[in-house]
């Protein structure tokens, strides 16, 4: 059985840096892509408080909906 797919939307993302970039796939993998991106487009630092934050902004994918064109 594949794992659950979820999807983080940057700008549901308080930062001063406006962006739209869209991350979809296991938990695991969102989180540490939005991790990445936080740090090296945003300048944050990783720390479990970013963690955290960037774990409350992840959602579940509705069942059939992808971000595949």
């Amino acid at each position: 059985m594949a794992a659950s797919r979820v999807y983080a939307d940057c700008r549901e993302f308080p930062s001063g840096k406006p962006c739209s970039l869209y991350i979809s796939g296991t938990e695991d993998e969102v989180l540490e892509t939005e991790v990445l991106h936080a740090v090296k487009t945003h300048g944050e630092k990783d720390t479990p408080d970013l963690r955290q934050k960037l774990r409350s902004i992840i959602k579940e994918e509705r069942a059939g909906a992808s971000a595949h064109v």
